[in-house]
Parts: C-alpha cells; structure tokens; sequence
C-alpha cells in the first residue's frame, strides 16, 4: 500500500524519468510522496480514490544534486493544516546582553524592536528585527559547550538570515576582525558566530 505525505516526487510524461545531478527546471502534475517513484504515476489515481488525501497540483522545481527545491507550496491535507504563516522569532542565549547587542546592532545593523516588553521576562533581553521576523537574545546560562564546536558555522545548529550584498557583509566582518568562513558549495553565503557562538549564516537572496 502506499502512502501520501508532503514530499514531492517528480513525475512528468512519460511516467518515469530518472533523477539527474543536474536538471532543468521541469514541471510536476502530481505531488504525492512515495519512496518508490517508479510506481507512483500507475498508483496515484488509484491512492487518491482509496485515501482522498493525493495533492494534486503544478509545482517546478529546481534540482541541484540530490536537493529538491520546492518553488511552489503544496496543498496539505486539512487535517494538518493547522494555519503556519513563518518563522516568529529565534531564541538565542548571551552571557552579556550589552556585548551582544553591540555585535548585533553596531556591526550587523538590526534596530531593537521596542514594541516588545523586556521587563515581562524574569531575565534581560532583548527583541531584535530581522525582515518582519525577530530574532530574541535572552541573557541566560548556556548549556551548550562554546568550545570544541565546528569551525564553519553550516556544521553547527545555526540561524540562516536571507541578505542581498555576502560581499559587503564580508568586508564588514573584515573591518570588525570577525572570523568568517564562506559556504564550502559554492553559493552566495558567509558564516560567522556571535559573541557567545552561536553560529549565524547569511545567504544570498535576488528578490
């Protein structure tokens, strides 16, 4: 029996086509995931009477290697709908709320979203804007070790914020004397870690 869920396979006329490394951009007819996609096209009319709950749309999508970007959402069923608009904020934890502050509004440039209560918290913070999301320093111990973590931020637990210059943020990181290391695929994107280590990556967006 197979079964649907939110992962895309990529199917087009005639049924099966393999995976290449690198492909132009095609378009789906069908969003239903199953491991085994060779069968899928047969099967799908016959899941979507059984179960009710195939997706069926038009999606394109971009593959680079064995990554599957989605340029078009797919319709979920209603029983996991359950209203996600985006990400609200990230929590991230300082030793020094001033230290890190100056790092984050004096060198990365983010404004302190006043409209946030700092005193409703039994710890000091502060509420930083990032795009229309935020992200909340919080001065609490860390667990984690800051120590012994890896060199580039992308082998960590990090936070991505979408910029529109890597080059000019690397020559602020360059003035300022932060350690950064630059994505190892290739791409638009720079790592760097905060004043506590927690890792950050920007990526380079168009639009």
């Amino acid at each position: 029996m197979y079964s649907c869920s939110t992962m895309a396979s990529l199917l087009s006329q005639p049924p099966t086509f393999p995976l290449q490394h690198k492909a132009n951009r095609s378009s789906l007819s069908r969003i239903c995931t199953n491991p085994l996609s060779e069968q899928l096209y047969k099967t799908s009319s016959r899941i979507g009477k059984r179960h009710g709950n195939c997706s069926v749309t038009k999606a394109k999508m971009a593959i680079e290697g064995d990554v599957i970007e989605k340029q078009q959402s797919v319709t979920l069923n209603d029983k996991h709908d359950y209203g996600v608009v985006s990400v609200h904020h990230v929590g991230l934890l300082c030793e020094n709320l001033e230290r890190s502050l100056h790092f984050y509004q004096n060198i990365l440039g983010l404004e302190i979203n006043e409209a946030r209560p700092h005193d409703k918290l039994p710890y000091r913070g502060a509420w930083l804007w990032v795009g229309s999301e935020m992200i909340h320093l919080m001065e609490l111990p860390n667990p984690d070790p800051l120590t012994g973590r890896p060199q580039h931020g992308g082998r960590d637990r990090h936070t991505c914020i979408a910029i529109r210059d890597v080059s000019k943020l690397k020559a602020i990181f360059d003035e300022n004397g932060i350690p950064y290391t630059l994505s190892k695929s290739g791409r638009p994107a720079i790592f760097a870690r905060d004043p506590d280590a927690n890792a950050l990556e920007f990526t380079q967006v168009d639009n």
